[in-house]
């Protein structure tokens, strides 16, 4: 069978986040990728200029349209700005019983712009992070969903990671991509316990895209029938890599994408 995932999350006009991002990402690991458009953004490598909604009603008959036909292996959330576009996605998971979720709790984009209204935060606690596998935070986003200070330190990312976790998800990814240590961090935690994934961080400003490549990689490992810790692993280097090889690529004047298709672009 052919391994499925569906990115459910905004678009991105300039090609480096969003659902072409996660796109990308599925076909560079093998995976065949649907998609249900929650937003359109006026956006490129400098920052996002407009947003523009899908209506909820018309986010449900995308969604119904893609699991009605295709056998779909994991999904992938993303961006989603408004209560009644989460309510729809909610209860969408809940119609057609998917259970491989991976939220990225989209809030801020690489440029510092906006992504989610206010108010959107509190119905992303309550309707989806329950209904998740994995969620993929960084660390600015993590704070701001626990209304605490940005994590600092390997400890209180371990605390913070706790108290997601009690949210409801069955674990939690909390990505230092944001810190400034030599190594870039990410804690993955289950009910068995916390498990670091690192990487020696490379300098480089062409990181638009990473939060969104790197669940989207993990969606793509659970599609494939890894268990979570191989494909968050496998995720990790994948991203790490991609962000290496970015420097290859000449898009755009300010932040550029990473390179999701590195092993093939010579």
């Amino acid at each position: 069978m052919t391994a499925i995932a569906l990115t459910i999350a905004g678009s991105d006009s300039g090609g480096g986040a969003g659902i072409q991002a996660d796109l990308k990402t599925f076909s560079a690991l093998g995976v065949y990728g649907a998609s249900v458009i929650t937003a359109l953004t006026a956006q490129n490598t400098k920052g996002v200029t407009g947003i523009h909604d899908v209506p909820a009603e018309f986010v449900t008959a995308q969604l119904d349209a893609v699991f009605a036909d295709l056998a779909v292996d994991a999904v992938k959330i993303g961006m989603l700005s408004r209560p009644e576009v989460i309510r729809a996605v909610a209860a969408g998971l809940d119609r057609w019983q998917a259970t491989q979720v991976v939220l990225d709790p989209v809030m801020i984009a690489t440029s510092g712009d906006p992504l989610i209204a206010p108010e959107a935060i509190s119905t992303i606690v309550t309707e989806l992070i329950p209904r998740a596998l994995l969620i993929t935070p960084n660390l600015p986003e993590a704070a701001r969903l626990l209304g605490v200070a940005v994590a600092t330190t390997e400890d209180e990312m371990v605390a913070q990671s706790a108290y997601l976790l009690a949210l409801g998800p069955k674990a939690v990814l909390l990505k230092g991509g944001h810190g400034d240590a030599r190594d870039s961090s990410d804690l993955l935690v289950t009910a068995s316990g916390p498990r670091w994934f690192r990487a020696r961080r490379h300098q480089t400003r062409n990181t638009h895209g990473t939060g969104c490549t790197l669940s989207s990689a993990v969606a793509a490992g659970l599609a494939q029938g890894l268990t979570l810790e191989d494909a968050v692993g496998a995720a990790k280097t994948y991203v790490t890599d991609a962000i290496r090889a970015a420097d290859n690529l000449c898009v755009g004047s300010g932040h550029g994408p990473v390179h999701h298709f590195y092993r093939w672009w010579k």
